[in-house]
């Protein structure tokens, strides 16, 4: 399941928190701010497509979220690369390099990033 940017958005400040009540979360926006109950209508969505749960305190509720951010931003990346680059890490790849316009010294940063994965997979 996906998450819309405007929920994104959200979870990236839950993640950043950790967990954090509804005026927190609030406080995160950079004005114009959204209407209270909007990043509320947001905190039910997120809930029922199991991101994150709350613990009531009276009748006030604090999020944490249930997934990390690795495992969504993971799932996330492989969808792109099953849906758009026919479930080819190279093509997505060779996309990535070229269209990105890395300099040299990323590519070689990434060069050392993939050489690493590489010999602990080795192993």
């Amino acid at each position: 399941m996906q998450l819309s940017k405007t929920e994104e958005q959200l979870m990236q400040y839950l993640w950043k928190r950790k967990k954090a009540f509804l005026k927190d979360l609030l406080e995160d926006y950079p004005e114009p701010k959204p209407a209270t109950t909007t990043v509320a209508t947001l905190l039910k969505r997120i809930a029922d497509k199991g991101f994150i749960n709350y613990k009531l305190f009276g009748k006030s509720r604090e999020y944490y979220p249930i997934i990390k951010k690795t495992d969504y931003f993971s799932n996330h990346v492989n969808g792109l690369i099953k849906n758009f680059f026919n479930d080819s890490a190279s093509q997505f790849a060779s996309f990535f390099t070229k269209e990105t316009n890395l300099s040299t010294d990323e590519l070689e940063e990434l060069k050392k990033v993939i050489d690493s994965q590489i010999k602990k997979q080795q192993k």
